[in-house]
């Protein structure tokens, strides 16, 4: 619950974002109620369980209104490209200083995009309409417009110490997604 003047910042792990059912009808909802006028995308393991990849959704308070108080959510995405290990290369507040600039807290009207698909296909900041995202399949708030170097670029893959640390905090997620499935059952 939140008061109609109030404002929020909520982490979320990914499949909030794009799952069916109740979840479709929670992000609609969300965007009808409230103005949910910013999504950070961040690296996996920073907030969840290791392999798990988090977003953090900030949206503003707003009264009962017969129309949709979402009119754009500009989107930072800090995951595609970008390698964080709690031990060796842990996120930073200097990390995120481009993010906090171009949020811009104390005048949000006057954000200006870094992505463009043609002089700037490579931008982390991007704006997308309430008519966009509703069209698409299931209100999926996973939005992501960047390439992944990784899959595309065989000589730019990162360390081997990285990828080996991605793959055990990935399997390590799915033991525990595993564990909870089992636990629930009993």
């Amino acid at each position: 619950m939140l008061k109609t003047t109030g404002m929020a910042a909520v982490v979320l792990p990914d499949n909030v974002l794009f799952e069916g059912g109740v979840g479709e009808t929670v992000r609609k909802k969300l965007l009808e109620t409230t103005d949910l006028h910013t999504i950070l995308r961040l690296p996996t393991g920073i907030f969840y369980a290791n392999g798990v990849k988090a977003n953090v959704l900030f949206f503003d308070g707003k009264p009962s209104s017969k129309d949709v108080w979402t009119k754009e959510t500009w989107v930072y995405d800090y995951r595609t490209n970008i390698h964080h290990t709690l031990k060796k290369n842990p996120l930073k507040l200097k990390d995120l200083k481009d993010f906090i600039t171009l949020y811009n807290p104390e005048n949000r009207n006057k954000r200006a995009a870094t992505y463009n698909a043609e002089t700037n296909p490579e931008g982390r900041w991007r704006k997308f309409s309430y008519e966009e995202i509703i069209a698409r399949d299931k209100t999926s708030l996973d939005i992501t417009w960047l390439k992944d170097k990784s899959l595309a670029d065989l000589d730019n893959l990162p360390d081997p110490d990285v990828l080996a640390l991605e793959i055990v905090e990935n399997i390590e997620a799915s033991l525990d997604s595993f564990r909870a499935i089992i636990a629930s059952l009993k």
